[in-house]
């Protein structure tokens, strides 16, 4: 069995696969640290015990920066580039060796490896990638990287497989979830994405702002303090922010003139954003949504085609997420 893990700061998810890609089992914990798990090692313990001893593991880590842009084993050396690419993504790499660390505490020999929700991204061209900074300021590791990359690979992965030449040459591919991005994909490849230095850009989001301008984050800062604005930012903006609420569900129920203002300002930012990313393309031949709210909110996915519908009419596709299962088969052709 390859074991798939997803940690984060105070969350594990699990989830076995055999050699032919199919989920044996899963597991998940949830406030490890605050509730009865201690730690990651004491979950993975758990998680193990439930799906039983594996054979090789496969993490999803969040942030690969400009140098892991492949999956790969990990070493050493790429546990000490994962390390370094913190600064990037404080909240999420920690976590990812957390995990990575507390599976080699519990088995040494087991062979484990990476997949990297940046790395995708690393197809996109240094105009789509550079912010316009000068050279001291981007050796601060000032770039777009873009985020949900495992999720947009199994996109690409699953048309290819379901026939010969399935896959268009320009896609516009709309990750929808608490976290939402959108993607310009050119012949397989990514060559623009919404999501930048973190994944706080880009479109509205369930508790990110998205797109922002960056004298008003120095103005948040100043009022607030570094600390409270990231955390206004992050985790206190977007729809919960907009709507009082962060998923869409909630929005539809609740039925307030807030709560509709938040469902439009995320379809009409989504097809904004897409719209440009067409342009990255130069043209469009189909769009597929996935995530939470793309494979289940239709009311959601007609109000951004309607919004896109200047491009003409083109083929629509709901694909469900799988980036576990993407992982997975990365490690597995590391292994063979």
């Amino acid at each position: 069995m390859l074991l798939v893990v997803n940690a984060g700061s105070s969350s594990l998810k699990l989830a076995g696969f055999a050699a032919d890609l199919t989920q044996l089992a899963e597991a998940r914990f949830e406030r490890i640290g605050t509730g009865g798990l201690p730690d990651h090692k004491a979950a993975l313990l758990q998680g193990l015990a439930q799906l039983g001893r594996p054979t090789a593991a496969a993490h999803r880590v969040v942030h690969g920066g400009a140098g892991l842009t492949a999956p790969a084993r990990i070493t050493p050396q790429i546990e000490a580039q994962i390390q370094a690419c913190i600064p990037l993504a404080p909240l999420h790499n920690p976590a990812n060796l957390q995990g990575i660390r507390a599976l080699r505490d519990l088995m040494p020999e087991l062979p484990q490896f990476a997949s990297f929700d940046t790395a995708f991204h690393a197809t996109n061209p240094c105009v789509a990638t550079r912010y316009a900074l000068p050279p001291a300021a981007e050796a601060l590791g000032l770039r777009r990287y873009g985020f949900h990359g495992l999720s947009y690979a199994a996109i690409v992965r699953k048309m290819q497989e379901s026939a010969p030449d399935s896959l268009p040459d320009r896609l516009l591919a709309f990750h929808l979830g608490n976290g939402a991005s959108a993607c310009a994909i050119l012949k397989g490849r990514s060559v623009a994405t919404t999501m930048g230095y973190s994944p706080l850009s880009g479109l509205t989001m369930g508790t990110r702002t998205g797109d922002i301008d960056g004298n008003a984050v120095l103005r948040l800062a100043e009022a607030l303090g570094p600390t409270e604005a990231a955390q206004l930012l992050n985790r206190g903006s977007g729809l919960h922010g907009l709507g009082g609420a962060s998923d869409m569900r909630s929005l539809r129920a609740a039925g307030t003139p807030e709560a509709a203002f938040a469902i439009d300002h995320f379809t009409y930012w989504a097809a904004r954003h897409g719209a440009s990313l067409v342009a990255a393309m130069g043209g469009l031949d189909a769009v597929v949504f996935t995530g939470g709210i793309g494979e289940n909110d239709p009311q959601t996915r007609s109000a951004i085609l309607k919004h896109l519908a200047f491009l003409g009419e083109k083929p629509v596709l709901v694909i469900p997420a799988e980036e576990e299962r993407q992982i997975a088969r990365e490690a597995l052709i590391l292994m063979a």
